[in-house]
């Protein structure tokens, strides 16, 4: 017997055999990220996906640089708030999404957000995007991940301040 390592469509299909949507979502964004999945092999996962999951590929986009990011924007769509990722803002640089063209969602993991100087960074961002009148909201991986349903308050009280 000739033990290998799996193409990686076959390890995705595994995935969400074996973790269920939320895990397949991210692992394949995050696959095609880094350029591990041709458009042949999407296709083929695509195909062996059972018919009601196979959504998932058709919202998977290539610009998420994170699996919480990928997260985020499977959660939101979820519950029908519509984002647009990877977002230049003139004088705040690029952000994680933007919804409703006024509020700034930040999924920040720790790896880019730990330290006094990284935080501080993050603060004169914040600070520059609601000057041009952008409500920013910041969530950890914990938040994110383990309180969800305190995200999703924040996340609509900012949509309705924005839309009065």
């Amino acid at each position: 017997m000739d033990i290998g390592i799996a193409p990686i469509d076959v390890a995705l299909l595994h995935a969400f055999a074996c973790y269920g949507e939320e895990f397949f979502f991210a692992a394949f964004e995050s696959a095609w990220n880094k350029r591990m999945l041709t458009a042949a092999a999407r296709a083929r996962v695509r195909a062996a996906l059972p018919a009601s999951a196979r959504w998932l590929v058709d919202l998977a986009r290539p610009d998420a640089e994170s699996g919480l990011e990928s997260l985020v924007r499977l959660r939101l769509h979820l519950i029908g708030v519509e984002v647009r990722t990877q977002v230049a803002v003139a004088g705040v640089g690029r952000v994680d999404f933007v919804i409703e063209g006024r509020v700034i969602l930040e999924a920040d993991g720790r790896e880019n957000h730990d330290g006094p100087s990284q935080r501080h960074r993050d603060l004169m961002r914040d600070a520059a995007a609601s000057r041009l009148g952008f409500e920013t909201l910041r969530f950890d991986y914990a938040m994110i991940l383990h309180t969800w349903d305190v995200v999703v308050a924040a996340v609509m009280a900012a949509l309705g301040r924005a839309r009065v």
